[in-house]
Formats: C-alpha cells, sequence, structure tokens
C-alpha cells in the first residue's frame, strides 16, 4: 500500500518509553516523519532514528516559534502535528485519506481526543472530546509566538474531523502536577513580563480576587458543568487539580513583582 502524501512532525523531549509507538502508528501510513527533538538526555533521538523518521535537534524556548519552526521543516503541503505521546487510531487515518484525497476548501482541521490519566479515558469534565487544531496546510497556518497557551492563526475555514486522536496525557497524578507547575511557571512569566509594560492589563487580570474566582469557576464547571462527577474521584481529581491554575499562577506571579521590589 501506497503511503500518503502527509508530514507527520512530532515534537519531543526525553520520551524514549513513548516515541517508538507514537511513531509506529503513522511510520506504514504517511511518507514523512519529523521529530524535533528538544536537546534529549534520554535515546529519544537513537530510537526515533531507528525507526526511519528524520530528526531534527532544536531547542525550545518559545512554543508558538518552536512549533512554527518545526512545521517549516516539512516537505508536504500537509501537516500532522503530533506530541508524543498521542497515538492515531484506524478510523482517524481512514478519515484523513479521505479528506485529503477530496482535496479540501478547508485549510486546517480539528481532530477529537481521548485524554488518558495512566490507562483510564477520562470522559467527562471537558476532558473530551477536547478537539485540537492538529492537521493543516502548512502555508495556511501557524501558531502566536507566545511562551503559553499561544493562539492559532489560520487564513481559512477550520473542518472538524470525526475521528479519535489517542492522547496519554498524564502517566500518573505526578506527572500531572508536574505538568501543572510547569504550565504555571510559564504563565507567571507571561504576566510578570507584561507588568513591566502594561501594569494596568497586569492587575486586572493577576489580582487575588479573579485568582479565587478562576479556581472557584473552573472547578464548578469542570466537576458540575461539564459533568465531571461522571469519573467519580478521577474526575474530581482532575477538576480540582486544573481549578488551582490560575492561583498558582498568581502565587508565582506575586513571588516575582516582590523581587523586583527589592
Amino acid at each position: 500500500m501506497s503511503k500518503i502524501s502527509l508530514s507527520i512532525v512530532i515534537l519531543a523531549k526525553n520520551e524514549e518509553e513513548r516515541i517508538r509507538d507514537c511513531i509506529k502508528s503513522v511510520e506504514e501510513w504517511a511518507n514523512e516523519i519529523i521529530v524535533i527533538d528538544d536537546e534529549s538526555t534520554d535515546s529519544t533521538p537513537k530510537l526515533a532514528k531507528e525507526l526511519g523518521a528524520k530528526v531534527l535537534m532544536h531547542r525550545m524556548e518559545i512554543e508558538g516559534r518552536h512549533r512554527n519552526w518545526a512545521y517549516s521543516k516539512a516537505e508536504n503541503e500537509w501537516v500532522l502535528s503530533l506530541d508524543a505521546d498521542e497515538r492515531l487510531t484506524e478510523e482517524l487515518k481512514v478519515e484523513i485519506e479521505a479528506i485529503l484525497a477530496a482535496i479540501p476548501k478547508q485549510n486546517a482541521f480539528t481532530i477529537p481526543r481521548r485524554n488518558f490519566i495512566g490507562d483510564y479515558w477520562i470522559r467527562w469534565g471537558g476532558m473530551y472530546p477536547s478537539a485540537q487544531l492538529k492537521l493543516f496546510r502548512k502555508d495556511k497556518f501557524k501558531w502566536e509566538e507566545a511562551e503559553v497557551h499561544p493562539r492559532a492563526f489560520l487564513d481559512g475555514e477550520c473542518g472538524h474531523l470525526k475521528g479519535d486522536l489517542i492522547h496519554y496525557t498524564y502517566r500518573d497524578w505526578s506527572s500531572f502536577l508536574s505538568k501543572l507547575n510547569n504550565q504555571t511557571t510559564l504563565e507567571a512569566r507571561k504576566w510578570h513580563k507584561l507588568s513591566l509594560t502594561d501594569p494596568k492589563k497586569a492587575g486586572y487580570k493577576m489580582n487575588l480576587l479573579h485568582a479565587l474566582w478562576r479556581t472557584w469557576d473552573r472547578f464548578m464547571r469542570a466537576f458540575i458543568s461539564k459533568r465531571g462527577y461522571r469519573d467519580g474521584f478521577i474526575g474530581f481529581m482532575v477538576a480540582y487539580f486544573s481549578s488551582l491554575y490560575q492561583i498558582v499562577s498568581y502565587g508565582k506571579y506575586r513571588g516575582l513583582v516582590k523581587k523586583d521590589e527589592k
């Protein structure tokens, strides 16, 4: 069976335990697989090369800029962006093949994701379908060059696929908290930088009352409105830990501001 003209771009850092399964889910299907390695200290680059992927070393400093650089290295018109903890289902492959063969008018497509913690698929609390813009014409799409939560900029229409992408989001609760810690650090840095140029705007968003409200609101929306309670204890833990994002970011932001004052 001939491979389709599609560039798979995989971002990875110290993913020796998961990079193999990610590549294997697409190796007999797409005609280009590129792994962008963020200075791994394990065998991630070696394993990727052994599986036939093109490996490019590039340090991530600003997420949006890093992603845009990665996609620019693709040779095909269409790019499917993956992280090392993501896998394609056969249903999704068939759907993508049909979409690309039809020469779509849309320039990008979102893909629903099944998010997992360990081997548990989190179905509620806003964790599914949790569609992400993953498939796009590379000359019609780019990310905002921001450190955290970059915005997507698309020239043209966006379609929506139905086949699922498997996303092994968190290995365990330690992994969950580690990601929360890293993301809140980046969020605090973003607002601290803004406070140096636009203190009024930073103060409007990063204050104690706003942080407390967002913490409560996030939990209620995830656990009650989006029925996270249907995932039982896991649903509660996901809603609770996720709700801490704003208050932890605010605490770290205040720490950075206090350093400036000294």
